[in-house]
């Protein structure tokens, strides 16, 4: 099944971008090549500049804050496995305290280093980072993987309470949805939602073998997906003559 996210509001919006970039990041660290590493800089200053919305860091404190307040009214409630709920209030705090222990906006002690910032101020510039042009970054790359490796960790380990914040944050928020099949008929598929309910999240698993991608549009009152087919030219279009299911998610 193929995974598909949509949010609701521009600060989750900010985080799933957020979530994204980090998960690159942690995969392109672990190669040995220089071209991943370079490519594993050139992540890292997307995620600064991702992060360097001023309302970011408290909008996600908030959010756990928030959390941590509607787990602990589960306290004593005999439905609730107090084990698992000390394990879950925990991490919360952890995430909630690695993050309010960071100084200023995430990357900012990255900014204060003058060789990456020089990296940073060409490497959107096509073919900016040449050997001619930055000659001690060349140099690095050809640093052994392990060393690269090295300052590469010590550079994220400035921005990491910021992406174990969020995982956990979208983490409880994933959680919390309630998964079930739904039919589009025609390839088109509307929901009317509940006025008392505030919706953060849309999850849509649909099959990879159906061929089919879909469109969604989401807001406080409704939900609309319409499934589309690529044409030959890569051109998406309303796949009218499918019927098809899918299994969506709400996260409240």
């Amino acid at each position: 099944m193929i995974l598909y996210e949509y949010p609701f509001g521009e600060s989750i919006r900010t985080m799933l971008r957020l979530e994204h970039l980090f998960d690159r990041l942690g995969v392109l660290i672990w190669r040995e090549d220089p071209v991943d590493h370079h490519f594993a800089l050139a992540t890292l200053f997307e995620i600064m500049d991702v992060a360097s919305r001023a309302d970011l860091k408290s909008d996600v404190l908030r959010d756990l804050e928030r959390y941590k307040a509607q787990f602990m009214a589960y306290r004593g409630n005999p439905a609730i496995h107090e084990a698992m709920l000390d394990e879950v209030l925990s991490r919360i705090e952890r995430a909630h305290s690695g993050l309010n222990q960071l100084q200023g906006k995430a990357g900012q002690a990255l900014a204060a280093n003058d060789w990456l910032m020089s990296i940073r101020s060409r490497i959107s510039i096509p073919g900016g980072t040449c050997e001619f042009d930055l000659p001690a970054y060349y140099a690095w790359q050809h640093e052994p993987a392990a060393k690269r490796q090295a300052d590469l960790q010590q550079w994220v380990a400035t921005i990491a309470p910021l992406a174990d914040a969020l995982k956990v944050m979208l983490g409880l928020l994933r959680d919390g949805g309630h998964p079930h099949m739904v039919a589009a008929p025609c390839g088109q598929f509307q929901q009317q939602l509940k006025d008392n309910r505030t919706y953060h999240l849309l999850r849509l698993r649909i099959d990879p073998a159906l061929g089919l991608v879909p469109e969604i549009s989401a807001n406080r009152l409704m939900v609309s997906i319409r499934l589309m087919r690529p044409d030959q030219d890569g051109k998406l279009r309303v796949a009218s003559d499918t019927d098809a299911g899918f299994e969506l998610t709400l996260c409240a």
